[in-house]
C-alpha cells in the first residue's frame, strides 16, 4: 500500500457519467482526495460517501477535488450518485487496476479496503487512512483538510 511522502500512481478511469478522469487532470488544478470504497449502496459505503458528500463545500472553498473509486461499473456509480445526490465523481475500476496500484486490493484479492488520501498537485500522498469498517478517521481527514485550508 502507498504510504504518506510516497508518489501516487496515476490512473484513467471512467466517472458515473462516462468521462474519462485521470490522476494528472486532477492534480493539475490542486490537491485531490481519493478514496477507494468496496460497493456503491452498501450501508457503510454510502454513509461514508454521504459524509463525504455533506462536506463537498468545505473542500471545494479549500480548493480540494475529490473522487472515490471502487470496482462497479459507472453505470452502477451513476444509480449510486443519483440517489443520493453525489456532486463528485465516482471512477469505475472494474480491473481493479487503480485498487492494485495503490495497494487497497482486499485479502487473497477479494473485495477493496477502504482507503483515504489526500495527494498534492505533485502527485505526493500527504496524508492517509486506512480503515475498513469505521468511518469516523475517514471523515475526520477531509475535515482536517478544510480546516488546515482554512487556516492557511
Amino acid at each position: 500500500m502507498i504510504k504518506i511522502n510516497d508518489t501516487a500512481p496515476d490512473f484513467e478511469l471512467k466517472d458515473q457519467s462516462g468521462n474519462t478522469v485521470s490522476l494528472t487532470s486532477l492534480t493539475e488544478k490542486g490537491d485531490v482526495i481519493v478514496y477507494f470504497y468496496p460497493a456503491d449502496f452498501s450501508p457503510v459505503c454510502t454513509a461514508q460517501t454521504c459524509s463525504f458528500r455533506d462536506n463537498f463545500a468545505g473542500l471545494e472553498t479549500a480548493g480540494v477535488r475529490i473522487v472515490g473509486i471502487s470496482p462497479q461499473s459507472f453505470a452502477s456509480h451513476q444509480r449510486f450518485a443519483d440517489t443520493f445526490s453525489i456532486p463528485f465523481p465516482l471512477l469505475s475500476d472494474p480491473d481493479k487496476q487503480a485498487v492494485r496500484a495503490f495497494g487497497v486490493d482486499g485479502p487473497f484479492g477479494i473485495g477493496v479496503r477502504r482507503a483515504t488520501f489526500l495527494i498534492d498537485r505533485n502527485k505526493v500522498v500527504r496524508s492517509r487512512v486506512v480503515s475498513d469498517l469505521f468511518l469516523s478517521s475517514h471523515s475526520d481527514l477531509i475535515r482536517e483538510t478544510i480546516k488546515g485550508r482554512e487556516a492557511a
